[in-house]
């Protein structure tokens, strides 16, 4: 995904390898997704430093950080929709490029969910669901049509398949978009602060929906604010500040005894 030459990766530079309750992948097996000396830049302005993460197969990791400081930017990139500057987004040990073909082949194993949740307004849930099934992966109408139920019923809004989405609440939206996701069938799953755009009571709807998809195996990454969230899904939880992964460690480690003095300022911060 870049041209430019890769920048030197900083004397005792490691990667952060996280998996299953905090093992790493098993020996001969690559990460399902891994950034190597991940740099980004706006401009002139340096969003990803060198950003070393790898996330075994079934991980569940947790990235937070305040605003500004590089999480969306990263979650973006690992599936192709940022471009980077320096370093690599390995999917499974294959590295994306800029060839499309590669890049749409590997977007098809894993699944994004995004903030605004980015339904089809004109089209109804049912069709929102069914129109990758359909038009990239060639399924049948009633095949695609089995599939999508069958995840909304999962995420608990088929009874909404024949409703357009401006009919339906924020939580419902955004279960929706997981469960149109969830139709790729992708064996990863990333999440970019899917509950920041909703109303507080709807908050916990979705966040049951990610909990039970915890369990499923899928490798989920997952950028957000809900610290509760954190503390009860993720294998791993990742602070991030000015664009550099500041500290990595279990969420009983990471809540109870940071071992940075930036991390103790943030939490101090969100769990008053």
């Amino acid at each position: 995904m870049n041209d430019d030459p890769q920048p030197v990766r900083q004397a005792g530079s490691q990667a952060t390898d996280i998996g299953q309750a905090g093992s790493a992948s098993r020996p001969g097996q690559p990460p399902a997704l891994e950034t190597v000396a991940l740099n980004k830049w706006f401009g002139g302005f340096h969003a990803l430093k060198n950003v070393d993460l790898a996330a075994a197969q079934g991980a569940r990791i947790v990235i937070c950080g305040p605003s500004g400081s590089g999480k969306s930017t990263l979650i973006r990139c690992l599936n192709g929709l940022e471009t980077f500057q320096g370093g690599a987004v390995r999917v499974g040990g294959i590295a994306l490029s800029r060839d499309q073909k590669q890049l749409q082949r590997l977007r098809r194993g894993i699944g994004m969910v995004f903030q605004q949740f980015n339904l089809f307004p004109h089209l109804t849930v049912m069709a929102n669901c069914t129109l990758a099934l359909r038009r990239v992966l060639g399924k049948s109408k009633t095949e695609a049509a089995g599939m999508a139920l069958h995840y909304l019923e999962r995420v608990k809004v088929a009874d909404q398949a024949h409703k357009y989405p401006g009919r339906l609440s924020g939580g419902q939206q955004q279960r929706v978009a997981i469960a149109r996701a969830l139709c790729m069938n992708p064996k990863i799953m990333l999440f970019d602060e899917p509950t920041s755009s909703l109303d507080p009571e709807m908050v916990k709807e979705v966040l049951d929906v990610m909990i039970d998809l915890a369990s499923d195996g899928i490798t989920m990454l997952c950028v957000t604010h809900e610290m509760g969230f954190a503390r009860e899904i993720a294998d791993q939880v990742v602070f991030m500040d000015q664009g550099s992964i500041v500290e990595t460690a279990s969420p009983a480690t990471f809540f109870a005894a940071p071992s940075q003095e930036r991390t103790r300022l943030f939490l101090d911060k969100v769990l008053r």
